[in-house]
């Protein structure tokens, strides 16, 4: 199956060899190029690609916004961040926008090509550091399902958290890196246990049983 990508990058010189380096994968078709945000939303709604390929510093609009944008009108699209930058706050600030992978622009074609495979099939890929940045923040967060009323796991507690929060299923399958398929498996399953029937009531028992931050 051929995957269809879209390149998104302000420079010239880096979006171009972007266009002929795809044109030369196997099982891959150029969508289009981008030269900042608002033109890359603007592709991604004409071409509809399965992969974007977003830069992320960008005039006009940067990647981040953009990749919300696509996400929350085309959710099959998938983003993959390629960036010259790493640090956590760009990092997870494009996974909160809904990226569902991120590389830095040193990364070799092999990888490139893995990684649109990987996420055009619906799965995750990082580069390593940003593997080992997620994990440690997993880490970092406090598992309390003992806490939790009517036997939510943690995760399910974490998904209520963030309904409360106001955040919509993308912005919630980003925060927590799972996709948004999973996301509705979790809300189904504790809205079940705790016998609700939609979002505002998810919103008040999160308020009841003290899980709205």
């Amino acid at each position: 199956m051929t995957v269809r990508v879209l390149v998104a990058d302000d420079q010239t010189v880096v979006r171009e060899g972007l266009v002929l380096l795809l044109g030369l994968l196997p099982g891959v078709e150029v969508a289009g190029a981008a030269a900042d945000g608002e033109q890359a939303v603007r592709l991604a709604a004409a071409e509809l690609p399965d992969v974007v390929l977003m830069d992320l510093r960008m005039p006009r609009m940067d990647g981040v916004e953009a990749t919300r944008r696509i996400r929350a009108s085309h959710p099959g699209i998938q983003v993959v961040v390629l960036t010259t930058y790493s640090d956590d706050e760009s990092v997870f600030a494009a996974l909160r926008a809904g990226a569902r992978g991120y590389l830095t622009k040193d990364t070799d074609p092999e990888t490139l090509a893995k990684a649109i495979a990987t996420v055009s099939g619906g799965q995750a890929h990082f580069d390593p550091e940003v593997q080992r940045r997620l994990a440690e923040e997993v880490a970092r967060r406090p598992h309390r399902s003992s806490d939790l009323p009517d036997g939510l796991t943690a995760r399910e507690g974490e998904v209520l958290r963030l309904i409360a929060a106001g955040r919509s299923n993308a912005e919630i399958a980003g925060e927590l890196y799972i996709s948004a398929g999973t996301v509705k498996t979790h809300i189904n399953n504790l809205f079940a246990k705790a016998g609700l029937r939609d979002r505002a009531q998810a919103v008040t028992y999160a308020h009841r049983h003290g899980l709205a931050e």
